[in-house]
């Protein structure tokens, strides 16, 4: 069964919407800490030289297909053995780069806080958003990590469209009574 999951459903186009923050890196490029690491925050860099503009131009600079490297805190498996697990030992390895589609890109200031960039992406399976983030933070002379993530849609299939669980559980007791 999980075979079949993972054809039919891993392939598909992807949304997700999130937040990136400028101006600070992190060694797993989101706000997930490492098991035993002392700081989150690995790295910080000017960011207020950026232009609303060109969030924008660096934003569309991505679509189409690229070239990406994932981040080292990943499931991917080198020698059998998972990133993740080699990163948390200090292990440090060189992944090539794979190439990914991004169909759409959507970037704005958040009006809350100017260091924080609220997106919206449409992308190919393989994409790693964290990675979209570090790449989009390192194009605009600075740098970023992830904060936040959601998953909107997987092919026809919106987080919108679903059920609540009320909703969930009145159409089971509907249906059995």
């Amino acid at each position: 069964m999980e075979d079949l999951f993972s054809c039919s459903y891993q392939g598909m186009v992807k949304g997700y919407s999130g937040v990136f923050r400028l101006g600070e890196a992190t060694s797993t490029w989101d706000a997930d800490s490492p098991v035993g690491a002392c700081s989150l925050v690995i790295q910080r860099e000017p960011w207020e030289h950026i232009k609303d503009n060109d969030i924008k131009k660096t934003a569309a600079s991505f679509v189409g297909e690229i070239w990406q490297v994932p981040p080292m805190f990943s499931a991917i498996k080198v020698g059998g053995e998972k990133m993740y697990d080699k990163a948390r030992r200090g292990e440090s390895v060189e992944l090539a780069p794979r190439r990914i589609s991004i169909f759409q890109f959507d970037i704005e200031r958040s009006l809350e806080d100017r260091q924080n960039l609220i997106f919206r992406v449409t992308c190919s399976k393989g994409t790693y958003i964290r990675s979209l983030c570090a790449d989009l933070g390192k194009a605009l002379g600075s740098c970023a990590h992830l904060t936040a993530l959601r998953r909107d849609s997987i092919g026809e299939y919106a987080a919108d469209d679903a059920w609540e669980f009320k909703e969930l559980e009145d159409a089971i007791v509907k249906s059995y009574f």
